[in-house]
């Protein structure tokens, strides 16, 4: 007994690794890592004294049993910096600043690197042999019971059923203690420490594994990561057929080759809410493009969707027809809007098949008129049509002078789906297409590596007004995202809306739809959301009785040279500051409360300085659709502005 006791002594000393600790540190000295590797890997944050996250645990699960972040030993620690510039073209700068310092722990199996950024952190795994991961470990602990802004997967079900789900939803404002533990939510997820730092989570790099929930189980201030298993079984069902619907899953989550680096895990940190409104994290965290993509021409589109082909004044029965459509291309002509979108209705319903064109439309002669009046067209497609046959639709349609595709109800993020995101990027740019990701996840880097990628949905944009009820609230919404969602990356919003409803007058109505909030606030979003590719989401004909608003809609940039928040609360207030050329646009935009924002102006302006003022009118607060253009005299570094309630406001100089 005694000799197998000793035996099992020895056998626990030899399985038990003495722990040791790393730390890695911003280039300015404020933000810090502390890593402890032993039983478990776990790292931990803090800024400015304040602890951001508490010791967290990171771990790969593999299927044969295997941990890698259990039992660690690192062989070596490899300490580096780099501080460099970068060009960006299509972005909301032009240039780049990345700057930051980083270890990376060896052990046999796999890699960890950590990196320090001034304005936030991450981690990253590398495998050096293919692997089958049955799940991954990523803990969020939180000191105290901080509050967070929590997006919800829509539809409440089992896990499985969450996993299955448009990325769409308002955020409940919550302490993670009070989580629904029953409820998966998507990222970004942006977090109000005790200390009053803002942290968001979300992740970069994302080109082939499965897209990170959230979930707390244990009613704490923990949130962990959950993924979706690697689809078995995938049918053709959802919407229209156009859908594929997982109906059986693999025991692992991914399955990979040697080397291959797991995505990002991101917190950005801010110390004023403001700061997450201007972050470019993900951007610089993620896989550098490679070729050239001086062929893609950001823009702005006239949309037929929204409006549902609603013309009035015409002599043809509007709808899905040629008319129609060389109308719309008409008018974007006439404003020097670059692009047409046709969207769902255009090829055959419930084929799923886009060679299978409706008779009503003769899409060579109308891609033809689009050229010569130019302008381009872009076509919606279903996911399911899409992927069958991707290269041929691709090589067809860009013979035919088709610019991009808006690819719409993918509705997963599982490794499968998340490398059809991938290989239609390269497919598109193969044929000098460009893409907009709609039914999709947030961006995580694909903007970057793949800049045909001009936008990704993962937002409750203004189409849901075309149906949601009354008490529906997407003025508050609009002044949460800039500090949420749009941390990732653009979106596709939809904006623009000429019917503006203030919220006693607000109704859902299909065929002739409104927005929350004032006209202004309309003009200010094309400014404050991101979006390389802008739609204009109302009917040619309602931008013809607005002409003066329309222009204006027309010449505002939809990529810039600088971005800047100036101010800001997320759920109350917006102040951006961007610039194109030798042009500075800001613009403002409030939830239900009237209120006066000051812009800081971002240069000094000389006594006489003129700019152009678009403001809510003095009686916004009873008629959405009420505003005023007038020129007003700068002087000093700041201007003040009145906003209605859901109001906004727009100063160019």
């Amino acid at each position: 007994m005694k000799r197998i006791l000793i035996a099992t002594i020895a056998m626990l000393l030899a399985f038990t690794v003495e722990a040791k600790d790393y730390s890695v540190v911003s280039p300015d000295g404020k933000t810090s890592i502390e890593i402890k590797a032993g039983a478990t890997l776990t790292w931990s944050v803090a800024k400015n004294g304040h602890q951001i996250l508490a010791p967290s645990e990171l771990a790969l699960t593999l299927t044969d049993g295997t941990v890698y972040g259990r039992n660690v030993k690192f062989r070596k620690a490899a300490r580096s910096s780099a501080k460099a510039s970068f060009d960006t073209p299509i972005f909301k700068r032009s240039k780049v600043e990345d700057q930051y310092n980083q270890i990376k722990l060896s052990s046999k199996d796999f890699d960890v690197i950590f990196r320090a950024c001034n304005d936030g952190v991450a981690y990253r795994f590398i495998t050096k042999k293919g692997v089958e991961i049955a799940g991954e470990t990523a803990r969020f602990n939180f000191p105290g019971n901080p509050k967070a802004w929590i997006p919800y997967v829509r539809d409440k079900g089992t896990i499985e059923e969450q996993f299955f789900n448009s990325f769409e939803n308002f955020y409940t404002y919550d302490h993670l203690s009070d989580w629904d533990a029953s409820r998966l939510a998507f990222l970004p997820l942006t977090v109000e420490t005790v200390s009053g730092e803002k942290v968001s989570i979300t992740e970069a790099d994302l080109l082939n594994y499965p897209g990170m929930y959230l979930i707390d189980t244990d009613a704490s201030s923990s949130v962990e990561a959950k993924f979706a298993g690697y689809p078995k079984t995938v049918v053709q069902g959802g919407h229209n057929m156009l859908q594929g619907i997982v109906t059986s899953r693999e025991n692992y989550i991914y399955k990979g080759e040697k080397g291959e680096a797991l995505p990002w895990r991101v917190l950005v940190i801010a110390d004023e809410d403001r700061f997450l409104a201007e972050n470019d994290l993900v951007w610089r965290l993620s896989k550098p493009s490679e070729g050239d993509f001086s062929w893609v021409k950001p823009g702005k589109v006239a949309w037929d969707w929204w409006n549902d082909w609603n013309l009035k004044g015409v002599d043809f029965v509007s709808g899905i027809n040629n008319e129609t459509y060389k109308y719309y291309i008409d008018f974007a002509a006439a404003h020097g809007i670059e692009y047409v979108i046709l969207d769902e209705g255009w090829a055959v319903n419930l084929q799923a098949d886009l060679m299978q064109v409706v008779p009503e439309i003769d899409l060579p002669m109308l891609s033809q008129y689009a050229i010569s009046k130019g302008v381009r067209l872009v076509l919606w497609a279903g996911y399911w049509a899409f992927n069958r046959d991707m290269e041929g639709v691709c090589k067809h349609y860009s013979e035919m002078g088709i610019a991009g595709w808006k690819i719409d109800f993918m509705d997963r993020d599982d490794q499968a789906m998340v490398a059809f995101y991938e290989k239609a990027a390269r497919t598109a740019a193969k044929y000098h297409q460009f893409v907009d990701f709609h039914g999709a996840f947030k961006p995580a880097g694909l903007t970057r590596t793949w800049p045909n990628v001009l936008n990704f949905e993962g937002i409750n944009g203004l189409e849901q007004l075309k149906w949601k009820e009354p008490e529906h609230d997407q003025v508050t919404y609009d002044v949460t995202v800039p500090f949420t969602r749009y941390v990732a990356g653009p979106a596709d919003y939809t904006q623009g809306a000429m019917r503006n409803a203030i919220r006693e007058n607000y109704y859902p109505c299909n065929n002739e739809p409104m927005s929350q909030g004032t006209r202004c606030r309309q003009l200010a979003e094309y400014i404050i959301f991101d979006a390389p590719f802008t739609m204009l989401c109302d009917s040619p004909t309602n931008y013809e009785a607005e002409e003066e608003c329309t222009r204006f809609i027309a010449s505002i940039p939809t990529v810039w040279d600088e971005t800047m928040a100036l101010d800001g609360r997320i759920g109350e207030f917006i102040v951006m500051a961007r610039r194109k050329a030798g042009r500075w646009y800001l613009a403002a935009m409030n939830n239900w409360n009237a209120r006066d924002v000051t812009f800081q102006l971002p240069f000094e302006a000389a006594d006489g300085t003129q700019a152009t003022l678009w403001r809510d009118g003095v009686n916004a607060h009873r008629n959405g659709q009420d505003y005023k253009k007038e020129t007003v005299s700068v002087a000093g570094c700041s201007v003040t502005v009145h906003l209605a309630p859901g109001g906004g406001c727009v100063l160019v100089f």
